[in-house]
């Protein structure tokens, strides 16, 4: 069987059966607001776009892969980041009701003005830019070894493909698509570890006590991921475009059970790291464990990366093409989002020539935002202009002190990976609170 061939067919039929099936946008409210028929998202359609746009391939690459690192404890390491979903549909329905924003631009720009909407607008473009290479690059890495021929050609038709389908029907065909891809997702999740379990000696059992719960084996990351989601999810549009589609009380209900879900199915599939690291397999574990059972698992797990990375891709077209057209209002009308969309795509692939790191676009741009953490958690709070500016500055600078590394010892008071990633989030947020604090009291006084 020439594995080479079936890939190349699973991108193909995937990609031309979502094209087909993917509503055709014919209103604005189609293309940026996923409504069908006039109706809104309901509780299952928003909960499961939200999850498997966020189970995106850069995720449970890096799941499968901290489950090798550190086993279990990687995993839940990992999951720590879906806290995200709780923390932002409850306080996305509490400015949504109590607040009366509808949606997060329109709260920036009454609260702190024009400007501070401009530059979270610029962050969330960062991070819109980011979901394109650091998902690609995972699917690249199935066809090929990093700066081949074939890794670069399945980036680039992989990418065109899923374009096309976004290009059809914008947020209404993310939507509608994420439903099947997080179908197939639980199901062929299911598949392989069901085999892992079914087929080798390996337990629940190991399963569980394949970690140590401590700092020099993934706690550090914990606690950074629990840290991080208090800011990380209000700089993805991708999830708070999410918030504003369907009323506040069925948004909040699929927000929670996201949570529930969305880390569930991290953890699950970190279990294939964690075989990979009781088997003593080295490299990406996924693909390891793949080659280890043979060519249809291998094939099952390419499936799964395709269909994640299908799912965050077409969400983050949908997510820039409103960015651009809508909240900044560059002309509203799909032809202009349809247009944000291509320069997106060109834009974010310039980095895989690069030699960009994948989990570095989650962790490095999580902490560059911690700077939302106080604008969100006391956004009733009559806080001046110069508060929002402080703590944005305060956590971007943080965040380039962890891209130079220039964090001094004495800040990082425990040992092992990711000691410095909680240290600069724990620091940072504290002076991103002090900081947007200090001008509020004043102004109280």
């Amino acid at each position: 069987m020439n594995i080479a061939i079936w890939q190349w067919g699973l991108i193909s039929v995937s990609s031309l059966i979502l094209f087909v099936i993917s509503p055709l946008a014919k209103t604005k409210s189609d293309f940026f607001k996923a409504t069908h028929r006039k109706k809104a998202p309901n509780v299952f359609m928003l909960t499961g776009s939200l999850i498997i746009s966020w189970i995106f391939a850069k995720s449970i690459t890096n799941a499968a892969n901290l489950g090798l690192e550190f086993g279990i404890v990687g995993g839940v390491a990992y999951a720590g980041y879906y806290l995200s979903f709780a923390i932002a549909g409850i306080l996305i329905y509490n400015i949504r009701t109590r607040g009366g924003y509808e949606s997060l631009h329109e709260f920036f720009t009454s609260r702190f003005g024009k400007n501070a909407m401009r530059i979270f607008s610029v962050l969330i473009a960062i991070r819109l830019f980011n979901e394109v290479w650091s998902n690609t690059m995972v699917i690249g890495s199935y066809f090929g070894d990093l700066g081949s021929t074939p890794y670069y050609a399945s980036i680039i038709v992989f990418t065109l493909l899923t374009l096309a389908y976004s290009l059809k029907g914008g947020l209404g065909s993310s939507i509608f698509t994420d439903v099947i891809q997080m179908g197939l997702f639980g199901i062929l999740l299911f598949v392989v570890l069901a085999s892992i379990y079914s087929t080798t000696n390996f337990t629940v059992e190991q399963t569980v006590n394949s970690g140590i719960w401590s700092f020099d084996m993934g706690l550090n990351l914990l606690f950074a991921a629990l840290l991080q989601s208090f800011s990380y999810p209000f700089h993805d549009p991708v999830l708070t475009d999410r918030a504003f589609l369907s009323s506040p009380k069925v948004t909040l209900s699929s927000f929670l059970l996201a949570t529930v879900l969305g880390g569930a199915c991290i953890i699950l599939f970190s279990v294939i790291g964690v075989y990979a690291k009781t088997m003593g397999m080295q490299g990406q574990a996924a693909v390891e464990v793949g080659k280890a059972f043979g060519t249809v698992i291998l094939l099952i797990i390419n499936f799964i990366m395709i269909t994640s990375a299908a799912s965050t891709l077409d969400s983050t077209f949908s997510s820039f093409s409103k960015l651009a057209a809508i909240d900044l209002k560059l002309g509203e009308s799909i032809s202009v989002g349809r247009i944000a969309m291509c320069v997106l795509v060109v834009l974010g692939t310039v980095p895989i020539f690069l030699d960009a790191e994948i989990l570095s676009a989650t962790t490095i741009s999580g902490t560059m935002v911690i700077g939302l953490t106080p604008i969100f958690f006391f956004w009733k709070l009559p806080a001046p202009k110069i508060s929002f500016y402080l703590s944005i500055f305060c956590g971007i600078a943080f965040g380039f002190l962890l891209i130079f590394d220039l964090i001094p010892s004495s800040w990082i008071l425990t040992s092992g990976p990711y000691a410095d990633l909680l240290w600069v989030n724990i620091w940072g947020i504290f002076s991103c609170l002090i900081l947007y604090m200090i001008p509020a009291w004043i102004k109280l006084w």
